[in-house]
């Protein structure tokens, strides 16, 4: 009797080619709004930045320096060889030791003054990235559960892990390169026009060269870079998707054909990656070609104004040092381009997801009736004698004439109508596809209806905020859910300022505190990443604990008992009637013989009520659910 059938489309697979529909795209859609926005992120430290930009300007003077004063170290030696040969004189090696030990100090500077620099841009890339994840980790709880079912596990991950890593590392190394590549640029151009115009003019014909392979480099690898994020999320996805179902893939012998599909991706990856990386790294190679040719122009042209007297015979070192240090500026100026293609890229996927909508809580969404009112006043009143706790009593609910479906014009929900009393019990079943489970993600406001309404002790749920009215609700689900830590700690989870005998208490009640012992560590006993290490059964229990914990005035049971043995079953009923006590109660039920009991049952098809009494008395009417039972029995027998 399983109902998810009538959920969502499902998520799409991350097979090669595929993905979600935002990630599509050679380029970044809008490179320069995603520039701005991840600039006011930056902007935020702009005194840190500030001082990183002063810092880089001194360091490049000192770097700057070096070399001319080097220039002059290499004149007075070759000044005082050649008075050595002539016999006026002989080399000055105190004025060159004094030289050589203000280079030293230059050198020390402009070192530290980087490490500095290098500090500071590695704490604002990664508060930028602390801040990302921050608002993500945020957004994620505020997106409607639509988003989840249509985007896959992978791709979300890819956002909040890989993207964000690639924004943090290329900013942090970006922000320094090109500051520092921009004020060396200009501190070396004043330098090199003080030696001599002419030979700079020289230097500066290879500027176009440089700067039509930089053009060519950036405009061939930025595309490849996009693809290579996307990608690597669609990798990302299989690989979830493959680990996620690893038992199935072998249960059915499909190991070869997902390795030939995760095969398939990842050799879009490595296409997407190699490419990337080659013809980025081409830059290198062509920029030192280009450069040496301009090394020997400069060499000629400098002997022969050395022979002319106009400069000195060691500035012409000091230029081709500076000529040196010029081409590699340019040379980090285009691999900061091709890193920033890639933090575009990767921030605007974050921009993107930033930017989903999310759950609005304005009253009355998606009804088009008036909100904040009550609901009919024929829904009658509570016959529940006692109240399980006077903070929390149970709950009446009244469903009135709800409409829903997941596509427009394409109704799951027809036209459903009924009125749950405080404290009863209500089992919902039907064959696939009836709506069943969509009842209760309507009741759990993850969707809102379309039309009528859904009121909970006469008010209309679309009237409160939903963090407000989902904490009146417990569920225990068909999949349990159970994170690596303590036994005390996945029970504690439905309270978390309860006290060890709550806890205890709580298992107790759910029949858990017997198994729990016979563990080695009890309640101390550390689950790994999946739960593997307690059954099925123990999980389900478990999550009941931490249901009657939570003490939620509602409840919700979807198919708890469908994966489990009879035995295990009994038990687990056993636990469910002390949850269930004093609570209103909803029984998606998968065995129609574990909800014979219930003070009403829903008989659900095509997204209406077709029946509804209690077990007997559908039996004795032979209509839907008596067929349903009887092919239940006859499958058991």
């Amino acid at each position: 009797m399983n109902s998810k059938t009538s959920s969502p489309p499902p998520r799409r697979r991350m097979g090669p080619g595929s993905g979600p529909p935002h990630m599509h795209g050679e380029k970044a859609k809008d490179f320069k709004g995603t520039m701005i926005k991840l600039m006011a992120y930056m902007g935020n430290y702009k005194y840190a930045m500030l001082c990183v930009l002063l810092i880089a300007v001194g360091g490049t003077v000192f770097a700057i320096l070096a070399p001319r004063i080097m220039g002059q170290a290499i004149t007075a030696l070759y000044d005082g060889f050649m008075a050595q040969i002539t016999d006026s004189g002989s080399i000055d090696f105190a004025l060159i030791a004094e030289i050589v030990l203000l280079l030293l100090i230059l050198y020390v500077l402009s070192a530290c003054l980087n490490a500095v620099q290098g500090f500071i841009t590695a704490g604002i890339s990664q508060k930028i990235c602390f801040q990302f994840r921050r608002e993500l980790s945020e957004k994620i709880n505020r997106m409607p559960m639509s988003y989840f079912e249509q985007a896959t596990v992978g791709d979300v991950l890819s956002r909040i892990t890989n993207d964000i890593d690639t924004i943090g590392q290329n900013l942090n190394q970006s922000i320094v390169r090109l500051i520092t590549s921009l004020a060396m640029i200009i501190g070396i151009l004043i330098m090199m026009l003080s030696i001599s115009p002419l030979m700079t003019l020289i230097a500066l014909v290879i500027m176009p060269i440089t700067v039509v392979l930089m053009v060519f480099v950036v405009k061939h690898s930025q595309h490849h870079f996009n693809d290579h994020q996307k990608y690597l999320g669609q990798l990302n996805g299989r690989i979830e998707e493959v680990y996620g179902g690893h038992n199935i893939i072998r249960a059915f012998n499909r190991e070869a054909e997902t390795a030939a599909e995760f095969s398939e991706t990842n050799k879009l990856l490595y296409g997407a990656s190699w490419k990337s990386q080659f013809i980025s790294g081409l830059m290198w190679p062509v920029m030192s070609l280009v450069g040496n040719l301009g090394y020997v122009a400069v060499v000629v042209v400098g002997a022969l104004l050395t022979l002319n007297g106009t400069i000195l015979i060691g500035d012409i070192p000091a230029f081709i040092q500076y000529m040196r240090n010029f081409t590699q500026p340019l040379q980090e100026i285009a691999q900061t381009t091709n890193m920033l293609q890639s933090t575009v890229a990767a921030a605007e996927r974050v921009f993107e997801f930033l930017a989903e909508a999310e759950e609005v809580e304005v009253p009355g969404v998606g009804a088009p009736h008036t909100s904040f009112r009550k609901c009919s006043e024929t829904q009658g009143k509570s016959t529940l004698s006692f109240l399980r706790n006077p903070l929390n009593p149970p709950a009446q609910i009244v469903f009135d004439h709800v409409r829903f479906g997941y596509v427009a014009d394409k109704p799951v929900i027809q036209d459903f109508s009924t009125t749950v009393e405080a404290g009863q019990m209500i089992a919902i079943v039907g064959p696939t596809g009836a709506g069943k489970t969509t009842m209760v993600k309507l009741l759990m406001r993850f969707y809102d209806v379309d039309s009528g309404a859904i009121c909970v002790n006469g008010r209309d749920i679309c009237s409160l905020p939903r963090p407000e009215h989902r904490a009146n609700f417990g569920m225990v689900l068909q999949d349990t859910w159970l994170f690596k830590g303590s036994i005390m700690e996945n029970i504690r989870y439905g309270k978390l300022d309860a006290t060890d005998e709550e806890v205890v208490a709580a298992a107790k009640a759910a029949y858990a505190h017997r198994f729990i012992m016979t563990l080695p560590e009890g309640y101390q006993m550390e689950l790994n990443d999946d739960a593997s290490n307690v059954s099925q059964g123990q999980k389900q229990l478990l999550t009941i604990a931490r249901a009657i914990l939570a003490d939620r005035p509602i409840l919700i049971l979807d198919e708890a008992t469908s994966s489990v043995d009879t035995r295990t079953e009994e038990r687990i009923q056993k636990a469910m009637s002390n949850l269930m006590r004093g609570r209103t109660s909803f029984v998606i039920a998968h065995r129609l013989s574990t909800i014979q009991g219930a003070d009403r049952i829903l008989v659900m098809n095509n997204g209406d009520i077709v029946e509804q009494g209690r077990h007997a008395e559908l039996l004795s009417a032979g209509g839907f659910y008596a067929e349903l039972y009887e092919s239940q029995f006859e499958r058991a027998g």
